[in-house]
This record gives C-alpha cells, sequence and structure tokens, in this order.
C-alpha cells in the first residue's frame, strides 16, 4: 500500500505537479498583461492535457497487444483544445483580436501532452521559449508596428 502511494507521489504525482507549475508560469505572464487565456485557464488546459495523455499511456499498456494506440487521444486533445483556442479569437471593428491567445492556449495543450509522456526538459524548454516570445517579442512588436504608439496617443 505505502509503496504504491509512493509510486503515485513520484510518478503520477509529479507530473500532475509539473503541468500546474509551467501551466501557472505561462498563465501568470498573459494575467500580468491583462491577457485572455490567464492564471487558471493555462493550468487547467495543461492539467487535462496532461492527465488525458497518462490515462492515454495506461489505457494502452492495460490493452497490451489488443491494439491500443496512445496516439488517438491525443489527437483528439488537439483537436479539442483547437477548438478551446477558436472561442478565444473574435472579430470586430476591422480587427481579429485573440490570435496570441488562440495559439498560447494550443501551445500550453502541448506542453500538457509533453508533460503526460514524460517529457520534462522539452517541456521546460518549450516552456522557457513561450516566455520568451510572449514577453520580448511582444514588446519588439510593439516597437516595430503603429499599434503601441497609436494607442498611447488615444490616452
Amino acid at each position: 500500500m505505502i509503496q504504491v502511494c509512493y509510486q503515485f507521489v513520484v510518478n503520477e504525482g509529479f507530473q500532475l505537479f509539473m503541468a500546474i507549475f509551467l501551466g501557472g508560469l505561462i498563465g501568470l505572464e498573459r494575467e500580468m498583461n491583462g491577457k485572455p487565456a490567464g492564471l487558471r485557464t493555462t493550468i487547467l488546459i495543461c492539467l487535462g492535457a496532461t492527465l488525458f495523455m497518462m490515462l492515454s499511456a495506461k489505457v494502452a499498456m492495460m490493452a497490451g497487444s489488443q491494439g491500443a494506440d496512445p496516439a488517438r487521444i491525443a489527437s483528439g486533445i488537439v483537436t479539442g483544445i483547437g477548438f478551446l483556442g477558436a472561442g478565444s479569437i473574435f472579430r470586430g471593428e476591422g480587427m481579429v483580436q485573440g490570435m496570441t491567445s488562440a495559439a498560447t492556449i494550443w501551445v500550453v495543450g502541448a506542453l500538457g501532452l509533453a508533460i503526460g509522456c514524460g517529457h520534462y526538459v522539452l517541456a521546460v524548454g518549450v516552456t522557457i521559449l513561450l516566455l520568451l516570445v510572449l514577453s520580448v517579442l511582444g514588446r519588439l512588436e510593439c516597437y516595430i508596428s503603429d499599434k503601441c504608439k497609436t494607442k498611447i496617443l488615444e490616452k
């Protein structure tokens, strides 16, 4: 009994904690900049994708040679996250908004899949890259475009 609990904490517990932590880092960046798909949303997406991937691997192991394919559940996750992302995009007054939020949702879902497969170094690396893209490139984009200049003049 103790061995089973220890194994859960070490394996599955670590994966779930990592999903909460990495999803939370990305969500915190979004939340601090007042963007949609903030802290709770990114944590839930990353945690859910991780859990589905973990369950997918367990189902494949239990089925053995009977043809269970964990990639089928992963492809369903990608499709579902695509719908979530599409819901964050809206159009109005000649502008399309929410594309970065949709893309962030998509990458956070991919992070969850990577964590669920046990690719921790890859997940940490992608998290760092995503944070750099969201923060550094956002400022650079603002610097080279007229979007930010227009916003400053309107205030």
